[in-house]
């Protein structure tokens, strides 16, 4: 079961390290990992899904809350949250798949951010989900070239 779990840590020299230790050392694999400040310069914040059951989530969310400049864990659970993610893609068209290209991309409502003789960069935000279906489309044509942030998110509610 895939789990997403949201870190406010410290903005502090190897911090990400030891999180990613911690996985490491138990064994657990980290599928997304996104780390960027937070409207505080002195916190960022981390975004981890990672697969487990449920037990294995608990012991992750235990052994964060131990680490030196961890403020908060939060563990998502569905519908609690609303995640995005972003894609950059290079999509690969000759005069009569750009139009094509183009049009998916609109019904996406993804960009074109750039324009060269035999390929389309198309950026693309949404839940995993629609990322997905996207890149199925855009195989038909031809990756090119493709990077992903992983998955962002915050709570639907706030703790007031």
């Amino acid at each position: 079961m895939r789990h997403t779990i949201s870190v406010l840590v410290e903005n502090k020299f190897g911090v990400l390290t030891r999180v990613a230790s911690l996985f490491s050392g138990r064994g657990y694999n980290i599928d997304t990992l996104n780390v960027g400040p937070t409207d505080d310069p002195k916190t960022s914040r981390m975004t981890i899904v990672t697969r487990g059951d449920d037990a294995t989530l608990e012991q992750i969310v235990k052994q964060l809350e131990k680490l030196v400049n961890v403020i908060e864990v939060q563990d998502f659970r569905a519908d609690e949250y609303i995640d995005r993610e972003l894609v950059m893609i290079k999509v690969s068209v000759d005069s009569k798949a750009r139009a094509e290209v183009m049009q998916i991309t609109d019904i996406f409502r993804a960009k074109i951010v750039d324009v060269q003789p035999k390929s389309l960069t198309i950026e693309v935000t949404g839940n995993e989900s629609k990322i997905e279906k996207f890149i199925v489309l855009m195989k038909t044509f031809g990756i090119l070239d493709l990077t992903r942030t992983g998955k962002v998110a915050l709570p639907r509610k706030s703790k007031d």
